[in-house]
């Protein structure tokens, strides 16, 4: 059963909600309630029932296979069909997590001449650099806060409140690119805000959004954190019109589309900036783009992120590290450098599909950033099966033990029949 559909009363208020502009456009984080109007929870229930027959519906596939059609023992011992799928699996699991693994870093410090340069400049980054970065970006912080909130309580004027906010938000994230030793070029035309207009870009870190922000402010569709975080995406960068969402509660692609339509087709909105990759990527790899920027039916302003890893890896690989641990690791290198292409924009064909337009934008990304473009989803990154199906290889254990059992079973009967025989 498909989840329900929106109602005309709920599509009027829906409009009228987006229709208003920038006022109309600052809370955005989805509750459970909002996605329960148009059926969400259903759908939720449906995915969930779904993933509890997984492992059933391998186990199936299994017994199928051996049971289509009658083979003898060796057959079944020497079949090694599942095996080969699974190793062919391994070897895809390989070529996409390729695309989320970290620079190696090769040590150079092995002999007597290296060594003291080597620890000189770690004293360097760690007892000089990183204390004046962190002093820089904490008071920074100091100043941001006492003027951005002077400003959003003081000044009653929404279009000039708005425009101080966006100007103390990049005042802020400069005082981030400075704490990292920010070396950043940027190539092409500074973006201006257009209706229907939306920019896309690779993305690597949160860093992408700090780095572009810091020369033109930018409204950005991200994933909800925790934390300090958190605080800074709900209570100060929804003045920019910024749409949270968070990918592990809810399917909530249908409300974030119609937000974004309503944020692009605005006229007092900051330009909408959106990382179609849906995650981090390591700056080597460019993966599968998503439909929702070209499904919009608007003009797509790409823009190409590569950093050079001479000095640090800018990539952030959330698994395994928080953001406040990148940070630090970014603090402690001796600097961020980075090229900033802002490329031409780009509009749907008029034989084109969204996919088409999505793999035509992603190629002229790839191609100016020197970057592999890998035909996977990123979100596959977040699902493992034997991590939450930890029971499925014994299952598939059984099932040709089962198999096995049978074969067995079958020879035996004849050979006991035949020594019955014998002694009568």
């Amino acid at each position: 059963m498909s989840p329900q559909q929106p109602t005309s009363p709920q599509k009027s208020r829906l409009r009228s909600h987006a229709s208003s502009g920038a006022a109309g456009l600052k809370h955005r984080e989805l509750s459970q309630s909002n996605l329960g109007q148009w059926g969400y929870d259903k759908e939720k229930e449906r995915d969930e029932h779904i993933q509890g027959n997984i492992e059933d519906f391998f186990v199936e596939a299994e017994q199928r296979r051996f049971s289509h059609h009658k083979r003898d023992l060796l057959a079944d011992l020497l079949d090694i069909s599942s095996l080969l799928t699974d190793a062919a699996s391994a070897i895809v699991d390989d070529s996409f997590l390729r695309c989320f693994q970290s620079a190696s870093e090769d040590p150079w410090n092995w002999n007597a001449y290296l060594l003291p340069a080597w620890l000189l400049g770690v004293v360097t980054r760690y007892c000089i650099l990183f204390p004046l970065r962190l002093i820089l970006l904490l008071g920074g912080f100091v100043v941001f806060f006492i003027c951005f909130f002077t400003v959003h309580n003081v000044i009653t004027d929404r279009r000039r409140r708005n425009s101080w906010e966006r100007t103390l938000v990049q005042f802020q994230c400069r005082m981030f690119v400075a704490s990292w030793t920010g070396v950043v070029r940027y190539h092409g035309p500074r973006p201006v805000n257009r209706p229907n207009n939306v920019w896309v870009c690779n993305h690597t870190s949160m860093i992408d959004y700090i780095i572009l922000t810091s020369y033109s402010p930018f409204a950005v569709i991200m994933q909800l954190h925790a934390g300090w975080i958190a605080f800074i995406q709900t209570r100060v960068l929804s003045c920019l019109g910024c749409l949270w969402f968070n990918r592990n509660e809810v399917k909530d692609r249908r409300v974030v589309g119609e937000r974004m339509k309503a944020h692009v087709a605005a006229q007092d909105t900051t330009p909408l900036l959106i990382f179609p990759e849906g995650t981090c990527v390591n700056n080597e790899y460019c993966v599968m783009f998503k439909r929702g920027a070209f499904d919009l039916d608007a003009t797509v302003c790409p823009i190409a992120i590569k950093y050079n890893k001479i000095f640090v890896d800018a990539f952030w690989n959330s698994r395994r590290q928080s953001f406040t641990a990148h940070l630090l690791k970014l603090m402690t290198s001796w600097a961020v450098v980075c090229d900033v292409y802002f490329l031409e924009p780009q509009t749907k064909g008029p034989d084109e599909t969204s996919q088409q337009f999505a793999e035509r934008v992603q190629k002229l990304i790839a191609q100016r950033a020197n970057l592999h473009i890998a035909p996977w989803d990123g979100y596959l990154k977040y699902y493992n099966l034997g991590d939450k199906h930890p029971d499925l290889i014994e299952k598939r254990r059984k099932a040709f033990a089962d198999v096995i059992k049978q074969h067995l079973k079958a020879e035996a009967s004849p050979m006991s029949d035949g020594i019955d025989h014998e002694d009568q």
